[in-house]
């Protein structure tokens, strides 16, 4: 559980709100005006956000449509799979247009 803090009170007490975060785990969400603006959270859980907002984790379609940009032949590889299908006695392909 995120412990909601003003910024003015993290500026007081910096010291040993980061000891609460490295030491202890705790998460802190800083509000400014009473608004929330950021969160402080420690090394470890900092780095396990990172790996599962990163780009590469995308899944399904999103996946697929950004491999396409790393894949510099795509229009080959796309005819070269349209010509193979058309030889394949188990499944047929309509003509593109």
């Amino acid at each position: 559980m995120s412990k909601v803090i003003g910024v003015a009170e993290v500026k007081r007490r910096f010291s040993d709100v980061m000891v609460e975060v490295a030491h202890d785990g705790k998460h802190f969400i800083i509000e400014k005006k009473g608004k929330p603006m950021m969160a402080l959270v420690n090394i470890k859980d900092l780095e396990s956000i990172e790996r599962t907002s990163s780009p590469s984790k995308k899944k399904g379609l999103l996946a697929a449509i950004g491999a396409w940009e790393d894949f510099g032949n795509m229009d080959k590889f796309i005819s070269h799979v349209y010509e193979k299908r058309k030889t394949s006695k188990e499944r047929r392909i309509k003509e593109l247009s």
